[in-house]
């Protein structure tokens, strides 16, 4: 479970940054538009992509801080 976690917190955290090189550079990385799918098909986050991107990143960051507090099985 913990190994999990933090794989899982990794790639949240790589694709949120990925994210918001992404946006900050006007989609000139393409395949770094990862979050791309998750941002851009959801009504509620049109014009919010960057905010999105962060929010994903800092949940990757909270998800691996918290996997050092789960014991090793």
């Amino acid at each position: 479970m913990k190994r999990f976690l933090e794989v899982g917190g990794f790639l949240l955290t790589l694709f949120g940054v990925c994210g918001v090189i992404r946006e900050l550079t006007d989609g000139w990385f393409r395949l770094l538009g990862l979050t791309r799918f998750l941002t851009e098909n959801v009504w509620f986050l049109e014009g919010r992509e960057l905010f999105a991107d962060i929010v994903i990143a800092v949940l990757g960051l909270v998800l691996m801080i918290a996997s050092d507090r789960v014991p090793k099985s």
